[in-house]
This record gives structure tokens, C-alpha cells and sequence, in this order.
């Protein structure tokens, strides 16, 4: 009696430890992807998709831009109404939340569904949020990811369980996509899970009773129709509100200039995509020959001695298995120290600020999660569920790298299912997988279990060390978080570096002074790298026509017909500061300011900024402020 009690009470212990871990791992993971939400002053794509949700609409946006990622300007908007929606760190934490949501949803189906032990599950979320590169103001993408999300689970429960309203939402789910980002299009390819999954059950059901309670024909178009009803019902909603919001005309207007915007754009083309993705891919081969070298030294060893007999079977096993763990520890560090012939860096490094200590272990674990989806939908003896799992998750892995220019990494963003499948995957392989006996040899598996654990153990420690590290900042890492600014209510407790602080300090005080805000704005840096579209958020002041006017997506077309709709009306200019010093002294001011040759080139060059210089010599614009970062010119008539 007495035992049976002792037993009773530490299985209920057991399980009130359980509950309480799988509960702190649930807020851990509500929480952990808001660490870095004061941390940096990004001067390019942060401030710029915040100013677009702040000026929705086609006074203060390109039409392009606005009708592409529509939803997700939208939901943006909305977020802009929230309490402290006008500051930085605020919106930082509301867009923060959808990466909150994409780690507890995939957490739950992980574990709840795929029956993913939970600390493997956990593991695999903050792996995923770790490798959240990409700033979360840039909702179009993570809005992409939830709904991508939402119909993997959606089809999942929709074909298992073949439950009509799951199939239907599937469908919702990947037409409202479509007004994320227009280029979530290739999505629809999911539907060939669903052929798929209805193949194999109609084979299942041939060979266990030998007659199919449905047609395959039927059952698959009878699935595709609740699918498509979902998609295109979705789409009739919110085209119609578009409509009656805006006119269609003005969306087909913009969406037609989406596809015309390859012409000057060249890496959105779906070719260069597609192109940029392999790649990618295929330039990691480099490693995996080469780990594969490390594989094959520790197999061959490991063979002769497995053949040893008697008493001495027993050291020769410890002793390949120690070889084993010697070569994993030296592929370790020569993957750290190792320069690939052409490419001049190692295959990662300890520096967490930049994207070369996680890129190529990521895009290797892409394709560990690649490879064991493969496996496991050509594996014999795998459930069709199995099969399913694995046959959409490589298509979400290809598909959300599809309609974007980052090559790889948007796939690298989104690794809430796969991360946690990947790991668990492997850890029954390591747990479970023997040694396999051909003939008289005993194949060891020791060799590949030794060296997937080297590998896994450099991935966790380099993911994790990113995502402590890594925060988004001019497509860079932030590295100085050492000062902050006072006088700017929007950038309230963000913390940035000492330089960044003092000249947008003076800035704002200059704007604050001249009760600026809410008057229209045209902001110019080349090249690219010396943007400055987050300004107009950051100063409260909506751009006169696009924020971020030197993206070669808006064509000098645009451009030209927006500056012609200006109709005189004078909005302040301000130019970065070597736009500043060619509006100075030409050529010549460039060349004593030590700017190099390339950077004077495009400055002198392009068309868009002679554009603006040309509107500033005809409206008598005069320079009414300067920095060190930047030039603010109003005309003169305003002055007056």
C-alpha cells in the first residue's frame, strides 16, 4: 500500500514538473522574440514599412507598394492606432507579437499533433526565432508566415481528419496571402499536397480492402473545389472592398506596375529567383563534400575494427567510436577556421553581429530538413500523415524563398515546423538507429550518428548566439547600442550608437523647433546603403510621394509623373550627406570629401536625384540646416 502510494505521488510530481516546464516554455517563447525590440536605429526598412503603415494610402505611398502587400499595410495601420503605436519601441513590440504567434502555434502543433516531444519541440522554436533575421516591421513577411502557417495546419487536419471547413480555411488562408505580398502567388502550389495525400490514401485503401470507398478522381476534386472555394471566396471580399475603397483600376494600376518594375529590378524576376535559390544550395556543397569526407575517414575505420572477435571486440569498439569523436571535434573546427576556395570565409563565424555566423550552417540545415522529408516520403514503411508532414514542408521551404529577392533567407525566417521536426527526427535517429550487420560485416552507424551531432551542436550554439547578438540595422548587425535620444517622443528609450544619437538628436531638436511634423517630405541617400526612407517616420513627417525613392522597384517613370503632381506645392528636402555635398559643389566637392569613385559615380548618375536637384534650382530651395548625416533644404518662399 504503502509503495503504491510513494508511486502515485511521484508520478503525480512527474507530472506536475511536466506541466510546469511545458508551461515556462510557453511563456519563454511568448516572450523571447521581444528581446531586442529597443535595440538599434535602422535608417532603411524598419522606419520605412513603419512611415508606409502610419501614411497608408496613395497620397504618401508608391501604388505599387501599396497594392502589392496591401494586407499587410493594413494590419500595419491598424497596429499605428494602437497605445504608443507612434513609437518605435512600440511598434517594434505589437509587429514583435506575430513571430510570438508563429513560435506558440508551431510549438502546439508540434507537440500536440506531430507528437514532438516537448523540449525538442521548445528547442527547435527558439532555433526558429533565433534565425529571425528580418526585422519585423516588414510585415508583408511575417504575415506571410503566419498564413503559411496557418494552412499547413489547416490542410493537415483538413485531409486527416477530411473535414470540409479545414480544407476551406486552407484556401482563405493562401487567398489572403495573396494580398500580403502579390508574390505569395506560387503558393497555391500547396495543392499538390492534397493530390498527393489522396493518391496515397486511395493506394492504402486498394491494398488493404481492395476497394476504394471513393473514387480518386472524385475525392480529389471534391477536396480541390473546398480548397478553392476557400481561395477564391477570400479574394472576392477583399477585391471587392478594394473596389469600393479605391477603385480596381487604380489596383490593376499598381499591380501592373509591379510586373513592369523587373525591367530596372532584374533580382525580382522569377528566374533570378529561382536562379539565387539553388545557388545557394549548391554552393553549400562545398561543405557537405567535405563533411562527408570526415563521415567516409570515420566509417572506413570503424569497419575492420567491428571485425574483431573475442575479448579484444570490445576496446577496438571504444576505440573507433573515440577516432570517431576525434575526427567530428576536427571537422568542428576546421568548419570554423577553413577558408572555401574562392569564397574567403570560413563556413561560420563567432562574430553573432553579422549573417555569415549563421548563413551557411542554416542553409545546411535547410537541407537536412530537406533530405529528411524526402526520406520519409519514399520511406516504405511511412505513414501517409508522415509522408504528408514531409511533402509540405519541403514546398514551404522552397515556396516562401519564391516571390523574394533574399535568395534562401526567407526560408531561413521560417523555420517554425521544420525546426523542431528536423530535430526530432534526429534525435530518434541517434536514439534509436543500430548498427546494421551485411554479411559478415557490421556496419556501424556510430561515424554518422557522431558526426549529425557535431553538426547539430555547431547549428544550436551558432543560431544561438545570433539571435542573442543580431539585431537588423542597414541590412547589417547592430553593434553599438552604448546612447539614446531625448527629444524625439517617437524614439523614446531606443537604444544606438553614440554617432547615430548626436546627429538625429540635433535633427529632431532643428524639426522640433520649426513645428515640422505633419508637413510632406522628400528624402534622398545614394546609393542604396545611404538611404534615409525612415526618417519620415522618425520625424513624423509623411513623404510627399514614397519614402524610400531611390528602390530601383520605383521606376524614374513613377517618379516623373509624382514630382509633376506636386503642382507647386513645396514639401521639405532632405538629403543625405553626400547627396548634400554634390548639391554643393558638384564633382569636385565629392572628390576633396574623399568619397570614392563608385559611390560619385551613381551620385552623379542618377536620374532621380537630378530629378529633385532640378525641382530644388526651380523652386529656389535653400539650405536651412546641416549635420553630419544630413542636409535639410526648404524653399525659399517658404522661408518667408
Amino acid at each position: 500500500m504503502r509503495k503504491q502510494l510513494e508511486r502515485k505521488t511521484g508520478g503525480s510530481r512527474s507530472a506536475m514538473m511536466k506541466s510546469m516546464a511545458e508551461n515556462l516554455f510557453i511563456v519563454i517563447l511568448a516572450f523571447y522574440p521581444l528581446r531586442h525590440v529597443h535595440w538599434g536605429l535602422d535608417l532603411m526598412d524598419t522606419g520605412y514599412n513603419y512611415a508606409n503603415f502610419t501614411y497608408m494610402g496613395t497620397d504618401h505611398m508608391d501604388p505599387m507598394w501599396l497594392f502589392s502587400t496591401w494586407l499587410s499595410n493594413g494590419a500595419g495601420h491598424l497596429l499605428t492606432s494602437l497605445p504608443n503605436g507612434g513609437t518605435l519601441v512600440g511598434m517594434n513590440i505589437y509587429t514583435g507579437l506575430f513571430v510570438s504567434f508563429l513560435a506558440l502555434a508551431g510549438y502546439w502543433f508540434c507537440t500536440k499533433k506531430l507528437q514532438i516531444r516537448p523540449w525538442i519541440a521548445f528547442f527547435g522554436e527558439m532555433a526558429a526565432i533565433s534565425l529571425c533575421w528580418c526585422p519585423t516591421a516588414l510585415l508583408y513577411n511575417y504575415m506571410t508566415y503566419v498564413l503559411f502557417l496557418g494552412c499547413f495546419i489547416l490542410l493537415y487536419f483538413g485531409l486527416t481528419k477530411d473535414r470540409k471547413e479545414y480544407l476551406i480555411g486552407a484556401g482563405i488562408c493562401l487567398g489572403a496571402n495573396v494580398l500580403v505580398r502579390f508574390s505569395n502567388l506560387p503558393e497555391a502550389a500547396m495543392i499538390l499536397a492534397v493530390w498527393v495525400f489522396d493518391f496515397l490514401c486511395a493506394r492504402e485503401e486498394k491494398k488493404g480492402s481492395g476497394v476504394q470507398q471513393e473514387g480518386l478522381s472524385k475525392k480529389i476534386l471534391r477536396h480541390t473545389g473546398w480548397c478553392l472555394l476557400g481561395y477564391l471566396a477570400t479574394l472576392a471580399v477583399l477585391f471587392g472592398y478594394i473596389h469600393i475603397r479605391y477603385g480596381f483600376g487604380e489596383y490593376v494600376k499598381g499591380i501592373s506596375s509591379l510586373f513592369a518594375m523587373t525591367d530596372t529590378a532584374t533580382d525580382y524576376k522569377a528566374s533570378s529567383m529561382i536562379i539565387y535559390m539553388l545557388y545557394d544550395y549548391t554552393e553549400n556543397l562545398y561543405w557537405v563534400i567535405r563533411m562527408g569526407v570526415f563521415l567516409a575517414a570515420g566509417m572506413v575505420l570503424s569497419v575492420p575494427l567491428g571485425m574483431v572477435k573475442g575479448k579484444a571486440a570490445a576496446v577496438c569498439q571504444r576505440s573507433a567510436q573515440a577516432v570517431c569523436i576525434a575526427l567530428g571535434a576536427v571537422m568542428t573546427g576546421w568548419l570554423y577556421y577553413r577558408d572555401a576556395e574562392g569564397l574567403r570565409v570560413p563556413f561560420c563565424t563567432l562574430d553573432f553581429c553579422d549573417y555569415l555566423s549563421m548563413r551557411r550552417p542554416a542553409i545546411l540545415f535547410l537541407m537536412l530538413t530537406l533530405f529528411i522529408a524526402a526520406v520519409r516520403i519514399f520511406h516504405p514503411r511511412s505513414r501517409k500523415e508522415d509522408r504528408l508532414v514531409g511533402g509540405m514542408l519541403i514546398l514551404v521551404i522552397i515556396l516562401t524563398s519564391i516571390g523574394s529577392n533574399n535568395r534562401v533567407f526567407p526560408s531561413i525566417n521560417n523555420l517554425f515546423i521544420a525546426a523542431p521536426y528536423t530535430l526530432q527526427a534526429c534525435w530518434s535517429f541517434l536514439k534509436e538507429y543500430r548498427d546494421k550487420k551485411i554479411a559478415c560485416v557490421t556496419i556501424s552507424v556510430f561515424p554518422i550518428k557522431c558526426i549529425l551531432s557535431f553538426f547539430l551542436l555547431l547549428c544550436c550554439f551558432q543560431f544561438a548566439g545570433f539571435g542573442l547578438k543580431f539585431a537588423f540595422a542597414e541590412a547589417t548587425g547592430v553593434r553599438d547600442i552604448s546612447a539614446g535620444v531625448e527629444n524625439n517622443e517617437v524614439l523614446k528609450n531606443v537604444k544606438m550608437s553614440a554617432e547615430k544619437a548626436e546627429w538625429i538628436s540635433s535633427l529632431s531638436a532643428w524639426v522640433n523647433e520649426n513645428g515640422l511634423q505633419g508637413q510632406e517630405v522628400i528624402l534622398y541617400g545614394t546609393p542604396r546603403t545611404l538611404a534615409i526612407p525612415s526618417l519620415s517616420f522618425y520625424l513624423q513627417m509623411p513623404a510627399a510621394f514614397n519614402p524610400w525613392i531611390n528602390l530601383d522597384s520605383y521606376s524614374y517613370a513613377a517618379m516623373e509623373e509624382d514630382m509633376r503632381e506636386l503642382n507647386g506645392e513645396m514639401p521639405v528636402v532632405i538629403l543625405e550627406n553626400v547627396a548634400a555635398l554634390y548639391e554643393e559643389g558638384g564633382e569636385g566637392a565629392l572628390s576633396e570629401a574623399g568619397v570614392s569613385d563608385g559611390v560619385a559615380e551613381q551620385v552623379e548618375s542618377d536620374i532621380k536625384y537630378q530629378m529633385i536637384l532640378n525641382y530644388m534650382r526651380q523652386n529656389g530651395y535653400v539650405q536651412a540646416f546641416r549635420n553630419e548625416k544630413v542636409a535639410v533644404y526648404i524653399s525659399s518662399s517658404e522661408m518667408d
